[in-house]
């Protein structure tokens, strides 16, 4: 187990609400302040959904080209919703059934798929008040639902070492006061409407703790919380990529794929 020296995309405060679009980054608000953090491999150090909020298991998909977005809705998806069940013990879970691909810029694929570049700024995937909506489902007839938690399910389809790989902030090394309000709009590529929803930075602070897992392959899933109703549980997971200073320049380029689901527990 080691670590890295690398630049993370933080945020700083002005009096204007940042904002950003899942292609046209060139419209971006985006008030960066990089600051060299230490990001440690997280490899066999025991981190939880509940507690720092990510964790890394083992998981291989019967579809054999994870880049066919089309198989990805019709075999992969419910292949993650299991997972979930299986690693959070839930009893259901809604899945959005399109996979985000992203490609590292040295693959010269970003223009080629929607919202494909990897996050340069650390970001939460939706701020709490609008992931609390997203999670309002009626329970089945009979039921309640108890609790229910939202996570993406993220996994590289290139070979390691990744030449961009995603740096996780521990949930429990953040404050509330380190989060900035944004807004992440969404404009396809396929010109239909754009819409958004609100969303957060994060402003640096010497006590965030940052991981990555090194060498990542196909064969393994890094999950992580994006929202939670239970207070007492890690709620969201602040993340973004970073340039790692140990991949040699003839590193294949990372290709990912995010998947997305909602977690239910009934009573």
């Amino acid at each position: 187990m080691g670590s890295v020296r690398a630049e993370i995309g933080y945020s700083r405060r002005t009096e204007q609400r940042p904002y950003f679009y899942a292609n046209a980054h060139e419209k971006d608000f985006v008030p960066l302040q990089p600051v060299e953090v230490e990001i440690t491999d997280a490899r066999g150090r025991g981190c939880s959904l509940d507690v720092e909020g990510f964790q890394l298991v083992e998981h291989r998909s019967a579809v054999p080209d994870l880049t066919d977005l089309d198989a990805v809705k019709r075999v992969h998806s419910d292949e993650i919703a299991e997972l979930l069940k299986s690693v959070t013990g839930c009893d259901h879970v809604a899945m959005t059934p399109m996979g985000i691909l992203r490609f590292s810029e040295r693959a010269g694929e970003n223009e080629s798929h929607d919202n494909s570049h990897p996050a340069r700024f650390v970001h939460v995937d939706m701020a709490k008040e609008a992931a609390a909506g997203a999670r309002a489902q009626t329970a089945p007839e009979g039921r309640e639902i108890v609790r229910s938690a939202q996570y993406n399910v993220w996994r590289v389809l290139s070979a390691p070492p990744q030449d961009v790989p995603l740096g996780l902030c521990a949930y429990n090394s953040i404050s509330a006061e380190d989060l900035i309000d944004c807004d992440a709009i969404f404009d396809p590529l396929d010109g239909s409407p754009e819409w958004g929803f609100p969303n957060y930075l994060l402003e640096y602070s010497p006590a965030h703790r940052w991981y990555y897992f090194a060498d990542m392959h196909p064969g393994e899933a890094l999950v992580f919380k994006t929202s939670e109703s239970d207070p007492d549980r890690a709620q969201l997971m602040p993340h973004g990529a970073f340039d790692n200073p140990l991949a040699p320049a003839s590193a294949p380029p990372r290709i990912s794929l995010e998947m997305r689901g909602t977690a239910y527990w009934f009573a």
